[in-house]
């Protein structure tokens, strides 16, 4: 019985019905091209080709072929084979009694549907400018990288990550964020959801069950380390960042200390050396969120919190911010005791790819990423002094604060106006997101009113018509 497929040329699932083996073939054919799965311009394998996959005389294929050549279906011309035609009548599957085509479903109506709601501007915080990522001066350390690459690098890795990224990262953060870095107690994680998962999971296995929050943050990062089986308890906020008090009855507390998400402030010097101290005092393990440390405008770069206390602190860091997020890279500086654990909760094998691993490490040794982040820093500070300006000038009733460091402002309104300023910016096509989302539902906080504005994610062209769009939406 002759096989439904074809491996030559390109993959090709058949399955030839009715009487005859050309008219079943020719028919599998026309319906592959008329439903759309063999889009247009694609090269058949040759008739040799695949009356050898199928099994059948090579003739049949050739008939099959003319046929539907003639029927205008495929095309065939001397030195580039049969492909499907450019004009090939493709139309979706029909239900019965319908004179219209079906709608689409699954992911095409996923991806209609995204396309049509897709905000003309956005100013959500999180992302960096993902059209400003240096392609070039990737490409170029993928290739220096992959050429220099022993051929074991390709293996299944140490699960703690390619051993020239942990190196770098430890030369480089050590030298850029004040981190007291060890290779052997780095492990590269898929993304800071990844890193915070596998930090729950050990916890909560050598018996932790609470864990101290900010009261402002990410609502996910909270729900990761429920799903671990960590409850969760938020630490009063004031002007000088988050309050240390209340940090005795939990096994951990997890911090954005160089700048507070959503609203901007750098921890306290005194907070500092509180939280240090009581977590020396307590066993308490310190989780830092490296939250844009590298995006700073006013001074130096706030230098880790891990560099008071390597033992009680581990250091999570991303690439997501200064890179882009979609490389899914990022890292865990982890006390001496901790990094066997988490590398064995992340498996026996690395999970993270190790051309991107082995790409940015040459990108950090390089320089490239140094040239990169500063760079960077002066476009985004120039957007900052952009939208502080414009709001000055268009809204002043709105204040904006948070402005040292980072990829977002916090932007001050009048009480009560934070909801209809949220609502009127979607009108306009700005996707926007409000104080409110942030704040943690058990915090013991006033509630204020404002938005958190990122301006690190339109691209360069869409600036000026995004700041526009948000100070039109804002209370004059």
């Amino acid at each position: 019985m002759a096989e439904p497929w074809a491996t030559l040329g390109i993959d090709l699932h058949l399955e030839p019905t009715g009487p005859g083996l050309r008219r079943g073939l020719t028919g599998a054919l026309r319906e592959a091209v008329r439903s759309g799965r063999l889009a247009p311009g694609t090269r058949l394998p040759s008739s040799r080709a695949l009356a050898a996959d199928l099994g059948i005389a090579r003739n049949t294929v050739a008939d099959a072929y003319a046929d539907l050549v003639a029927e205008g279906w495929l095309t065939a011309r001397q030195g580039s084979g049969t492909r499907v035609a450019t004009g090939a009548p493709a139309t979706p599957a029909r239900q019965p009694g319908r004179t219209q085509p079906a709608p689409p479903s699954g992911t095409a109506a996923h991806a209609q549907q995204r396309a049509r709601s897709r905000p003309s501007y956005d100013l959500r915080p999180g992302n960096p400018d993902l059209a400003s990522f240096p392609r070039a001066e990737w490409l170029r350390a993928a290739r220096r990288a992959l050429a220099a690459a022993p051929y074991h690098a390709l293996d299944y890795g140490d699960p703690r990550g390619r051993p020239e990224l942990r190196a770098a990262l430890a030369g480089y953060l050590s030298r850029a964020r004040g981190v007291r870095a060890d290779p052997e107690r780095i492990v590269v994680c898929a993304g800071f959801a990844h890193a915070l998962r596998l930090l729950g999971t050990v916890l909560r296995a050598r018996g932790a069950r609470t864990v101290a929050v900010e009261s402002y943050g990410l609502d996910v990062h909270r729900d990761l380390l429920t799903d671990a089986g960590l409850a969760t308890t938020p630490l009063p906020f004031d002007a000088r960042g988050t309050d240390p008090d209340g940090l005795d009855d939990a096994d951990a507390v997890l911090l954005t200390p160089a700048h507070q998400f959503p609203m901007g402030v750098p921890l306290h010097r005194d907070r500092r050396a509180a939280v240090v101290d009581r977590a020396r005092r307590t066993g308490a393990l310190i989780l830092e969120d490296d939250y844009d440390g590298e995006f700073r405008y006013d001074r130096q770069p706030v230098g880790a919190l891990q560099g008071l206390d390597p033992d009680r602190v581990a250091y999570l860091g991303t690439a997501s911010k200064s890179l882009a997020p979609g490389l899914r890279l990022a890292w865990a500086v982890l006390p001496p005791d901790l990094a066997g654990e988490v590398a064995a909760a992340k498996g026996g094998v690395d999970t993270c790819g190790a051309l991107d691993q082995l790409t940015l490490a040459e990108f950090l040794t390089s320089g490239a990423y140094d040239r990169h982040v500063r760079a960077s820093r002066l476009r985004y500070r120039r957007r900052r002094d952009a939208l502080v300006a414009a709001v000055a000038a268009r809204a002043p009733q709105a204040r904006v604060t948070g402005i040292a460091a980072g990829l977002h402002v916090l932007l001050r309104l009048p009480p009560g106006s934070e909801q209809s300023v949220v609502q009127a910016a979607n009108w306009r096509g700005l996707a926007l997101h409000g104080l409110a989302r942030y704040r943690n539902p058990t915090a013991r906080v006033e509630p204020l009113d404002a938005l958190v504005v990122g301006y690190g994610t339109p691209p360069d062209h869409a600036w000026s018509g995004a700041l526009d769009a948000l100070c039109a939406a804002l209370p004059g």
